[in-house]
């Protein structure tokens, strides 16, 4: 299993950025997505997750109406696309599947908020 973040980098606040993970080493369209960032020091926390079908995505209340997560199967890739953010946004975003009761994470990409 192998996932891969991208996208990440320099925004201003109020501006928006769209994260990409993409996906190999498994059956991509079996599989519910999720997306965490993690500030320093902290645990990782979850942002948004999306069911194998696109379907039924969730958020944490603090995203809910900036963030977007969204998937396509025929590309093996799970999107995030943030919108309004917030300087408090600035953290390593990652990408996570669980598959045969194993949590696999990404490397991550950095978002930083600032003027």
């Amino acid at each position: 299993v192998q996932l891969g973040e991208s996208g990440g980098g320099l925004v201003q606040p109020g501006g928006p950025l769209r994260l990409s993970c993409v996906a190999s080493g498994f059956t991509f369209s079996s599989y519910a997505m999720r997306w965490y960032r993690q500030y320093p020091g902290k645990e990782r926390e979850l942002v948004a997750s999306i069911s194998s079908t696109g379907r039924n995505p969730n958020y944490a209340d603090s995203m809910k109406g900036r963030f977007t997560i969204s998937r396509d199967n025929a590309k093996n890739t799970v999107y995030l696309q943030m919108n309004s953010l917030k300087p408090e946004d600035t953290a390593v975003y990652y990408c996570n599947v669980i598959r045969g009761g194993i949590t696999y994470w990404g490397k991550g990409t950095m978002v930083t908020v600032s003027l």
